[in-house]
């Protein structure tokens, strides 16, 4: 299993042609108690660097994108029902949404865990 990193927060945990889409641990970190999530609906199509859903916390909302384009196949809906899972497992039960990837190639040019463990402590 494959674990990509945007620069906006978001990891991409890829399986086969289906990926898996959160925010990081140093995101739920930089903002604080999570207190409410938007996610995509399945169907929904998402394009690389955009909009996919929503993350709010007792200090912002901010938007989570999505690291490729394609279908989303599914939302977490754990997490609308209970968003402190995001704060509590950002990288595994607080997953946001699964996309079907419409191009492989988009996963070029997404950090590494190396690379984004630098690109967090450069911040």
């Amino acid at each position: 299993m494959t674990v990509h990193y945007t620069k906006e927060h978001e990891w991409i945990r890829v399986e086969g042609d289906t990926a898996t889409v959160g925010v990081t641990d140093f995101a739920q970190g930089q903002l604080g108690d999570v207190v409410f999530v938007e996610i995509p609906e399945a169907g929904r199509q998402v394009t690389k660097g955009g909009e996919a859903a929503v993350v709010e916390s007792v200090k912002a909302a901010s938007d989570v994108y999505s690291p490729v384009s394609g279908e989303v196949t599914e939302g977490n809906n754990a997490i609308v029902e209970d968003p402190s899972l995001v704060n509590s497992d950002p990288e595994g039960e607080g997953w946001f949404f699964k996309v079907r990837l419409a191009d492989a190639s988009e996963l070029e040019g997404l950090m590494d865990s190396e690379a984004y463990k630098s690109f967090c402590e450069s911040q």
